[in-house]
């Protein structure tokens, strides 16, 4: 059976009138959510800490910021739209003293909750509205009045209107335009891991860097390995998001068409189908995230070394010198938001 679809006319903003609604953080997420829910005509506040970078842009595009534990004290729905692994010693020291019964915690993933690293009062609704996409797209679909799909999820319900509340957001942030899904935390926060670990960033970053070494070991011009392994890239998954797999096939030619179906499940074998599964396990069982937690903890050291190893990757030079010769490709403008609490 599928899944019901939420649209426009199952959500109504009437459930975020007259509330206050505080976003915590500004960045890529807290920025897109705050602007479109203003203009969807829901009264929004701003919590930062009282050195945030982001305080200035958050005034100069109207809204008025205070303090997280002021923002949290003012507001009917809190929205804690902050990096995952901060979210533990900023709920404590500021969210957990200023809740109380009847308020709502909404979050755009799963993971603190999931994870346990914040454990919400019985007497608050705690809730996800998480877009597919990220903020600045969540952004710019809504100003185009469009909107990108969203997951809904319902952790806590003691109001008794927390899928209410969940489907008002969505609606005020664009997400009911594209389509909304319900989901569960668990489910959401191990899905978007898996995804983002094996295939939409891990995967697809090594296999880039991995075909790129092959060729130019193998003596051919870096270039070449180049345009073949990463720039031609978007080509195919702009197919594969437009008509899926079938509908990429359908366009390409027979002789790539049959190195796809032939010779694609030889490197993608069965080994690396066990390995995913490996990495899954270790997010449902909780290896993972004590992993990053632990990782954050100590100061970041692995991050930022294995980071900066692959700013020095020789694909990242041919590649900045060859986007330097195509104009039409240039830097995403974010709008100078970053995708942190900051």
């Amino acid at each position: 059976m599928s899944a019901k679809i939420y649209t426009e006319q199952d959500a109504d903003l009437n459930h975020l009138k007259e509330k206050t609604c505080a976003v915590i953080g500004f960045g890529s997420q807290g920025h897109a959510h705050a602007l479109n829910l203003k203009e969807s005509g829901v009264r929004v506040i701003v919590g930062l800490y009282p050195t945030s970078k982001s305080r200035a842009s958050a005034e100069k595009k109207g809204f008025e910021v205070f303090d997280t534990a002021e923002a949290v004290k003012q507001a009917d729905v809190i929205f804690i739209a902050v990096p995952d692994v901060k979210i533990a010693a900023m709920y404590k020291a500021d969210v957990a003293p200023n809740l109380s019964a009847g308020k709502t915690l909404l979050f755009s993933h799963g993971f603190a909750i999931h994870y346990g690293t914040v454990t919400p009062p019985e007497d608050v609704n705690v809730i996800m509205v998480a877009p597919k996409g990220p903020g600045h797209i969540v952004r710019r679909q809504f100003t185009e009045g469009k909107g990108v799909p969203g997951l809904i999820a319902v952790y806590q319900d003691p109001s008794g209107n927390s899928k209410d509340i969940a489907l008002a957001w969505s609606k005020g942030v664009g997400c009911t335009r594209g389509g909304v899904f319900e989901t569960d935390f668990r489910e959401e926060t191990e899905t978007d891991l898996f995804g983002e670990q094996t295939v939409l960033c891990g995967g697809a970053s090594a296999l880039v860097q991995a075909g790129f070494e092959v060729l130019v070991e193998a003596g051919y011009q870096p270039e070449m390995a180049y345009f073949e392994c990463l720039h031609e890239l978007k080509l195919i998954v702009d197919l594969m998001n437009e008509s899926g797999i079938a509908g990429m096939r359908f366009s390409i030619s027979e002789t790539a068409k049959y190195g796809d179906i032939s010779v694609g499940p030889k490197i993608i074998d069965a080994s690396v189908k066990e390995r995913m599964k490996e990495a899954l396990t270790a997010i449902q069982d909780g290896t993972f995230a004590k992993e990053w937690i632990a990782e954050y903890e100590a100061g970041l050291p692995e991050y930022n070394r294995l980071l900066e190893e692959g700013t020095k990757h020789p694909i990242e030079e041919t590649g900045e010198r060859l986007r330097g010769l195509m104009p039409w490709i240039k830097k995403r403008d974010l709008g100078g938001v970053q995708a942190d609490y900051s």
